[in-house]
């Protein structure tokens, strides 16, 4: 991964976001149905699966900083690093408690990223490709108020945590199909 650190510029920064928002989509996508096969209770593959998503945002956020270095400040993004880390924590600690624990602790990190990711897609609309992101970061938001709400419903449900993965995984994708111009230097 040293080649996306050494990229530089606008266009090599665009080149390693779009690659890397393939790859977030295509995981968004088979974590998404993976959970829908088996959400229905908090078994050891459910748990493992809760806990993998915030990972890998923490993952994606750090290649996310390392290619970003040169087109401006990453700071935003470490933030998302600190936020999934403990997001991802705490709902190892939740799955003990039920769903509803979890789902508020699955809420408060999709507000937080989301704002991130906002407010990281407005500060890169110049690159192009950004508006997914904003969309993306803002329905985050949205969905992580549904899931602290959704918490306290009778019977609180883990379906609606694999559907959140769907839609940000298609604006991945929509906004790596807008990075491409970007990514070629035009």
């Amino acid at each position: 991964m040293s080649s996306i650190a050494a990229s530089p510029g606008l266009s090599g920064t665009a080149s390693a976001l779009r690659r890397l928002y393939f790859v977030r989509f295509a995981f968004a996508i088979v974590w998404a149905l993976a959970m829908f096969t088996t959400a229905s209770n908090l078994g050891p593959l459910v748990v493992t699966l809760l806990v993998l998503y915030p990972l890998f945002d923490v993952a994606a956020a750090a290649i996310d900083a390392r290619a970003s270095r040169a087109t401006g400040s990453p700071a935003l993004l470490y933030v998302n690093i600190a936020v999934s880390l403990i997001a991802a924590i705490g709902v190892a600690i939740a799955c003990a408690s039920g769903i509803p624990a979890v789902l508020r602790v699955w809420g408060a990190w999709a507000i937080v990223v989301g704002l991130v990711q906002l407010i990281v897609g407005v500060t890169r609309r110049k690159m192009g490709g950004q508006w997914p992101m904003i969309i993306s970061g803002a329905i985050s938001v949205l969905a992580g108020a549904s899931f602290i709400l959704g918490a306290s419903a009778a019977n609180p449900t883990l379906t609606n945590a694999a559907g959140y993965a769907i839609p940000g995984g298609i604006f991945f994708l929509i906004s790596a199909f807008r990075l491409g111009r970007a990514a070629k230097g035009n």
